[in-house]
């Protein structure tokens, strides 16, 4: 019996309206991650954005999922489902049969049945990682799987996006305070 795919251009069409009227990070990312939820109906997702220095993947967003497991401890690259670091997409079935989580137990006692677990990349490098989370095993299509991971390379447009967006914003008013006070200094 084929795998029902659950991804169509709906479902696309949504997400990235969300993510061409949101010029805040935290808010696009908040809303993705209630979207993919509810279209895939699924238990949570999360976006990670990778801190460079300390190796970790931080919480940008989270939805479904309890604060509890959210703030389990850190999440190490290498250690959390580490194929998705080095670039691959990744679908753990059933947690329960799996040894590739750092937090195994806690996931178990979420109540997390399946992670599918796709890198956030921009030109080539990760920079986050976004997790599907499923209450039970998740048998998920290779399309659904591709189609994630089209979504994740544009979350990582739209992260970098947002983030230049805030820099030359932040630039502007420097700018303009510093010529509001230049021109007070010529009077």
């Amino acid at each position: 019996m084929p795998v029902e795919e659950k991804i169509d251009i709906d479902v696309f069409k949504v997400v990235f309206r969300a993510m061409a009227h949101s010029d805040n990070l935290e808010i696009m990312a908040n809303h993705l991650t209630q979207l993919l939820v509810a279209a895939l109906e699924i238990k949570g997702c999360t976006i990670f954005a990778l801190n460079p220095e300390s190796e970790e993947l931080e919480v940008l967003a989270s939805f479904g999922l309890s604060m509890s497991y959210v703030h389990k401890g850190p999440i190490l690259r290498d250690k959390s489902i580490a194929e998705t670091s080095s670039g691959k997409p990744t679908v753990i079935r059933d947690v329960h049969k799996s040894d590739r989580l750092q937090y195994p137990e806690d996931a178990k006692k979420e109540g997390i049945g399946a992670i599918v677990s796709v890198p956030i990349n921009f030109y080539g490098k990760v920079i986050g990682a976004l997790r599907l989370y499923h209450h039970e095993t998740w048998d998920i299509s290779e399309k659904d799987v591709d189609s994630l991971f089209v979504l994740a390379e544009s979350i990582g447009l739209a992260m970098t996006y947002t983030r230049v967006l805030k820099a030359l914003k932040i630039i502007r008013y420097t700018i303009d305070d510093i010529r509001g006070g230049w021109m007070l200094d010529q009077e």
